[in-house]
This record gives structure tokens, sequence and C-alpha cells, in this order.
């Protein structure tokens, strides 16, 4: 029988799924993101972490390590796409703390 719970867990590891890239960084990135924060996000968040997921690698990362601006016109420029920005670059903050 499905359920929320069963539904969720499924949409999880789709996202995990998408979430494997080419890019070893990202890929550790998302990962992690995913297996650590992926459950307290909310509709409009999943959304926008489902566009930018859509970005190829080296645009994405450039997005995430902040170095390249978000296109004006692009999805980027969204208030959830910026939040999901954010978070995701708090991941990459937390493992870099961690590192040291």
């Amino acid at each position: 029988m499905l359920n929320a719970e069963n539904l969720m867990d499924a949409e999880q590891r789709r996202f995990a799924w998408r979430c494997r890239r080419g890019l070893l960084e990202l890929d550790i990135v998302l990962q992690d993101f995913v297996n650590k924060q992926f459950n307290s996000l909310n509709m409009s968040e999943l959304q926008a972490f489902d566009d930018l997921l859509a970005l190829p690698d080296n645009e994405f990362w450039d997005l995430i390590n902040s170095s390249k601006q978000p296109n004006k016109t692009g999805l980027a420029e969204t208030e959830a796409a910026n939040a999901m920005l954010a978070k995701l670059r708090s991941v990459r903050l937390n493992q870099n703390q961690e590192a040291e």
C-alpha cells in the first residue's frame, strides 16, 4: 500500500540518483545534502532543487561555489532557487570545516 512516507522515500531515492554527477565535488555535496537535509525541504524548495539538478555540472558547481553569478534570466534568480543554493553552500562549507 502506498502512503505518504513511502512516496517521500521514493522521491528521496529519485533525487539521490539524480545527484550522482560526473563532477566529484558536486557529487559529494549533493549526496550529502540529500542524506542530511532532504526531509526538511518544502515543495517550492524541491521544485527549485529539481530545476537546479537540470543544470550542467560545471554551471551548477559554479553557482554552489559562488564563483559565478546566477543568470538574471535563468531559474537561479528565483527566491526558491537562491534559498536552495544557500542550503547547498552551507553543506559545502560544513564539509570544508570538517576536513580542517
